[in-house]
């Protein structure tokens, strides 16, 4: 396939789940019995056209890869008084690193509009939840492939309403309807971070295109370059749920568990992975915010692991993995060319493990009337073997089992952790190790208290396995935990995949590569051996005990993120809203009320003067005359 034919077919890849969106939010109900159909074949075809164009892209040499395409001019103002003005193309840019994105997404995403087909068979507003689906990959796939700041810009906001209108789709339920208006609040603080960055870069560079900023970046101050970085790495941490804009993931677990699986695997959550290697150019120039993403990236895996050993929502522990496993990402990303294709793998084989995940836990709730707390399930494996093993298949690839997913690509990135050198490489490749460990203890915890031991459900609860039109969604994501991870290091096929995007850097050991490999699993098998302990070998009671450690608690409230939030966002925050009231009222209303008061007063004072009677009126002018003639007269005199 030519690149002008890629060109021309490339617009095809957001605007079919675009368009299904449109169509079924403006026909409304007419669309009901037939809406949700239409969501999934516009899913699948955007499919089928990413898979061509990466077909099409894999036959053309490696330098004429690209595709880039221009279908108007969005933006032309005009510059005034001196200034450069700003024009922006509506343009898309499809190269070797979006080329992965636009797999995943359609991929994944169809087999999770696939899958809601049964989750929502009984939802009246099914056809409504469904537009947001097609709106939400949409959205997704206009932030990978723009080819402009300010593009990317408006995926990443169409990204946002859309993770709003799917968190609280139920919104019917407070819970849902708070935990999306915290997901848009959290987010807009990130977003912000984005919006300033732009600003800059048209401050530096008169342009926001990818091309014109990564071509003046070498010539541009370190300073400036820091200050975008950190710019782009805090709108990263709110689209991609990282330390400190963390809050929001937890609870966006109120929404359909579809919205968690494509949340979690394939949209929202990445985009701040790729907001990072798409910046490459920006970020190897700038050591110190490279720097600070990977301190957020170790810190968030650390974070979201410990989250995740003390939650027996299913869907929240799941939810705090999410946040640990995207922070490996954003280390890897961290630690420049050496780490952001590990980054991209490991965005990839995740995309697989946690959508699987996602969907099995969904499976779980649709058997157990909506149960999502894991001391009230066990013993499921025996009633629901196909939920069961394609569960099993996503915990092994998450804990970085051989040889599935997990284990390739989380241990690339531990090894260029490790390969960073100096106390650096030694503190971050520790984090991630450790990482590792709690993993698996905790995920390990999750297969024992859902699907062994002792049967703990309801007196009034009958699981089941789910409709093929689940499960086969399912198998076929276990399959890609199962074998995704083999593929993509094998023969280096990603990482040459992505260098001339990226680049590339081979880090140096401290140690060789397989004594490394073995101090991983071995950290992994006493995660599981400590999960298996304290699960399998005592009885689970129904009700969480209250008596537990202060970690133990810390862990329970998400190791307080929203009381820190709350201190020192909200708190200051409303103190300065009403000093600035008490400003207002004092200062400003003063002022203008003094003002009023003023005119009043002089207002009084003058109108005694009008008394209505024309003789006053009349001696007044003959008064004033002769004072005037007077005047006049000893001016003369003068």
């Amino acid at each position: 396939m030519s690149t002008e034919t890629s060109g021309n077919i490339l617009w095809l890849v957001p605007l079919l789940p675009l368009a299904g969106a449109l169509v079924l939010l403006v026909s409304g109900r007419r669309t009901d019995r037939w809406g949700h159909l239409l969501a999934c074949v516009l899913a699948v075809a955007s499919f089928v056209v990413g898979l061509a164009l990466f077909i099409g892209m894999l036959g053309r040499p490696t330098a004429d890869r690209a595709v880039h395409t221009v279908a108007y001019t969005w933006l032309d103002v005009a510059p005034a008084g001196g200034s450069s003005g700003l024009s922006v193309d509506m343009g898309l840019y499809l190269d070797q690193l979006s080329m992965c994105f636009v797999l995943l997404i359609t991929g994944v995403g169809s087999l999770i509009h696939i899958y809601s087909v049964g989750y929502m068979a009984h939802d009246p507003d099914r056809r409504r939840f469904f537009a947001y689906l097609n709106l939400f990959l949409g959205a997704m796939l206009v932030l990978v492939l723009a080819d402009t700041y300010l593009g990317l810009y408006l995926g990443w906001e169409g990204v946002g309403l859309a993770s709003y209108l799917l968190i609280g789709f139920w919104q019917q339920r407070p819970a849902a309807a708070t935990a999306a208006k915290k997901a848009f609040v959290v987010n807009r603080v990130g977003d912000t971070g984005l919006a300033v960055a732009l600003m800059v870069m048209f401050a530096t560079y008169g342009s926001v295109s990818f091309q014109t900023v990564f071509a003046g970046a070498e010539s541009t101050g370190r300073a400036t370059l820091t200050a975008i970085g950190l710019l782009l790495l805090l709108a990263a941490c709110g689209k991609s749920a990282q330390v400190p804009l963390q809050s929001w993931l937890g609870d966006a677990m109120e929404g359909p568990t579809p919205v968690s699986a494509l949340i979690h695997a394939a949209t929202m959550v990445t985009a701040g992975v790729y907001l990072i290697a798409r910046s490459n150019p920006i970020f190897d120039l700038a050591p110190d915010a490279r720097l600070a993403v990977c301190v957020v990236g170790a810190v968030t895996l650390l974070f979201g692991a410990v989250i995740g050993c003390a939650k027996d929502d299913i869907k929240k522990a799941l939810a705090a993995s999410t946040m640990s496993q995207i922070g490996y990402m954003v280390l890897a990303a961290g630690l420049g060319p050496a780490g952001y294709a590990f980054a991209i793998m490991h965005l990839l084989t995740h995309g697989f493990f946690k959508a699987g995940l996602f969907l099995g836990a969904g499976s779980v709730m649709h058997a157990m009337d909506d149960e999502t707390d894991m001391r009230r399930l066990g013993g499921l494996r025996s009633v629901m073997p196909i939920t069961f093993v394609t569960f099993g298949i996503g915990y092994l690839a998450l804990i970085g089992v051989p040889p599935f997913a997990g284990f390739f690509s989380k241990d690339l990135i531990i090894e260029a952790a490790f390969g960073s050198g100096g106390a650096r490489g030694v503190i971050f490749g520790c984090a991630a190790l450790l990482g590792a460990g709690i993993t698996a203890f905790y995920m390990t915890r999750m297969m024992l208290m859902t699907f062994f031991g002792e049967r703990r459900w309801a007196p009034d609860a009958h699981p089941h396995e789910s409709s093929p039109v689940m499960t086969g969604p399912m198998i076929l994501i276990a399959v890609g935990s199962a074998i995704s991870g083999a593929l993509l290091v094998a023969g280096d096929s990603l990482v040459n995949w992505l260098t001339p995007v990226v680049g590339e850097h081979h880090s140096e050991l401290p140690m060789p590569t397989w004594v490394l490999t073995v101090i991983i699993l071995a950290v992994v098998a006493v995660g599981f051996a400590a999960g298996y302990a304290v699960y399998a070998r005592r009885p689970i009671p129904v009700t969480a005990p209250e008596e537990v450690n202060a970690l133990t608690r810390a862990a329970r409230r998400d190791l307080y993120g929203d009381a820190f939030n709350e201190k020192v966002l909200m708190v200051p925050g409303q103190a300065l809203t009403r000093s600035l009231v008490g400003v207002e009222a004092g200062a400003v209303d003063g002022a203008g009320q003094g003002v009023g008061a003023l005119v009043t007063a002089s207002s009084n004072r003058i109108r005694v003067w009008q008394s209505g009677y024309v003789r006053s009126y009349a001696l007044s002018m003959l008064a004033g005359a002769t004072v005037v003639v007077a005047a006049l007269m000893l001016v003369r005199g003068l």
